[in-house]
């Protein structure tokens, strides 16, 4: 699994209007499954009016398929939640669930234009969509040397290192959180910083 990749940072709609149908995308953060149907649901009960709520959901890193879901709530099958899903994931984009809100304006667009329609409809809100970095974090117990502490603290910055708990005894200790590709890096450095007094384990 990627150390970081992007997320949606905030809720994002956009509109569309297809030979007469009114189309309307909502995306945002699922991390889970059940923050992607609570928001489906949510979505749903917002336009009660709409003739069709498609949606999808990847609740785990970009590509990966082991947390999703889709549903073409009524739409001929396959032209809708697949391809809103497959667009999902190829889009380099993690923990994200799109709904498509469609009020059917009175013009078919057959299998081929709703596929294309839903479809585009999730990659208008991917390009103007918000992101942010998830960073896969470690938790670390770091105990050293009083003497040592005020250049350790100096070194935190440099390694998206923060501090979740500290405590002092004969020894400082500190609870870090810091991104899980920074460690080893981070370790060798306190390691050379107290001339190898410091004890560091995960936690």
């Amino acid at each position: 699994m990627a150390d970081r990749y992007p997320i949606p940072a905030a809720f994002h709609r956009v509109e569309q209007t297809i030979k007469r149908s009114r189309f309307m995308t909502s995306l945002t953060h699922a991390p889970d499954m059940e923050s992607a149907r609570a928001f489906v649901a949510a979505v749903k009960a917002e336009f009660p009016d709409a003739t069709h709520n498609c949606w999808a959901f990847n609740a785990g890193p970009p590509g990966d398929t082991a947390y999703v879901g889709l549903s073409d709530d009524g739409e001929p099958s396959g032209t809708a939640g697949k391809p809103m899903l497959n667009t999902l994931l190829h889009s380099g984009v993690g923990e994200i669930a799109v709904v498509v809100t469609r009020w059917f304006g009175g013009t078919k667009l057959g299998t081929g234009g709703l596929v294309r329609a839903y479809t585009g409809l999730v990659n208008l809100g991917l390009e103007s969509l918000p992101l942010r970095d998830m960073v896969v974090t470690k938790r670390l117990g770091v105990s050293l040397p009083y003497p040592s502490v005020t250049l350790f603290k100096r070194l935190l910055p440099d390694f998206e290192a923060e501090v979740a708990e500290e405590a002092f005894s004969d020894v400082a200790e500190f609870t870090l959180d810091l991104p899980e590709e920074r460690v080893d890096a981070f370790t060798r450095a306190v390691i050379e910083l107290t001339g190898g007094r410091a004890e560091i384990h995960e936690k």
